[in-house]
């Protein structure tokens, strides 16, 4: 049985939808998601990264996942609006309170850091407007050898439909250069009613020009990996390797002067 994720629930303030977007997630089939805290940094002011709340803050008990015995899983993730080389902070310990990183770069030259440079687990691909760029093989290859996920998600082609074609035109663009490896599919749900189910979005997949076992990896398979990367992420800078040093092994010790070859003979004869 495949275990279904949507990492990308949209926080609120509101504990009433919180506690709707959870057990609708929870209903539909999904094991894991993910409140997603965006911050979006501004030249204007300086603004602080949000701290995640701790889920009994949320919700008072999580639901249980339909067809499952146990409770859904909740992960915080920071979602960086990037528009600035400097909005993204390499090490920053703020980071290190989300479960997962991801960035929305703005420009081709902030996509291309994402991919080679950021040391970030998702890069979010904009679907409320044309993108200014391109994508090209070169980073995108870069991204899928580092680990880094491609994220398009689809609530925002619920709500308008301007944006549902810039959600179709910017994801088929996305599939034509990564060739649909590396992809998830999520919701980036504000209510309840835009969640839909894992096999819904798996179709989904197949219009944005996924292929049928890509589409069902995409809310999947592709998700756990990315949960894997985010571990390693935060794991890495804590681990101290020791080597030991070699010393030269001393020579071997002389052999006495009874014990030479030519002594050995002279003592037979």
């Amino acid at each position: 049985m495949s275990v279904f994720m949507d990492l990308n629930l949209m926080f609120s303030a509101d504990r009433s939808r919180i506690s709707k977007l959870l057990e609708t997630a929870a209903h539909l089939g999904f094991s894991t998601v993910a409140i997603n805290y965006v911050f979006e940094p501004t030249a204007k002011q300086k603004q602080e990264i949000p701290v995640p709340k701790p889920i009994n803050e949320l919700i008072d008990q999580l639901p249980v996942v339909q067809g499952r015995s146990r409770p859904i899983r909740v992960l915080n993730r920071l979602t960086v609006v990037v528009s600035d080389p400097g909005h993204y902070r390499p090490n920053a310990p703020e980071y290190r309170r989300f479960d997962l990183l991801a960035v929305q770069p703005t420009s081709e030259k902030l996509f291309h850091a994402a991919c080679m440079l950021y040391d970030i687990d998702v890069i979010c691909v904009s679907v409320t407007e044309k993108l200014p760029f391109f994508f090209k093989r070169a980073p995108v290859n870069g991204a899928i050898d580092r680990g880094v996920v491609f994220e398009v998600s689809y609530a925002a082609a619920i709500r308008d439909s301007t944006m549902r074609r810039y959600t179709i035109a910017n994801a088929a663009s996305l599939m034509e250069s990564c060739k649909g490896k590396n992809v998830i599919l999520s919701s980036a749900a504000e209510k309840a009613l835009e969640l839909r189910g894992p096999y819904d979005i798996s179709n989904l997949g197949l219009l944005f020009g996924l292929s049928d076992g890509d589409a069902k990896e995409a809310v999947s398979s592709t998700c756990r990996a990315a949960l894997l990367h985010a571990e390693t992420r935060k794991t890495a800078s804590g681990i101290v390797y020791m080597v030991r040093s070699q010393q030269e092994a001393p020579p071997p010790p002389r052999p006495s002067e009874g014990d030479t070859p030519a002594a050995k003979r002279v003592k037979t004869t």
